[in-house]
């Protein structure tokens, strides 16, 4: 398995994040299944709040709309929040199909 996505966090920060509020399974290689809340997303990872049990370096596999599952892997943490960045950046499609989904309300969806 590869080390890990090839992109830069400075790559990574300066994508449009989507504010989101949605929940899902993860499943850890240590703890097992574990819930998150996903609080904003990109085409290159995303940030979830209430980030108990996870730790930076932490590989998790998630399951979105329209992406299905993919691998992310944990790039930075603070008291209750941590980012994520997904092994492959998403293809434009697949983003907007799945942010379409994960934000029902159209005045969050910005423009495509």
């Amino acid at each position: 398995m590869a080390a890990g996505a090839q992109l830069s966090v400075t790559d990574m920060r300066r994508a449009s994040r989507h504010p989101v509020d949605y929940k899902v399974i993860a499943e850890h290689l240590l703890h097992g299944d574990v819930e998150l809340h996903v609080a904003n997303i990109s085409a290159h990872g995303f940030m979830i709040d209430e980030a108990a049990n996870v730790g930076r370096g932490d590989r998790l596999i998630i399951r979105l709309p329209a992406v299905g599952r993919i691998e992310a892997y944990c790039i930075w943490i603070t008291e209750d929040r941590a980012g994520f960045q997904f092994e492959r950046i998403l293809r434009l499609d697949d983003f907007q199909a799945m942010i379409s989904e994960m934000q029902p309300n159209p005045a969050l969806r910005g423009r495509h």
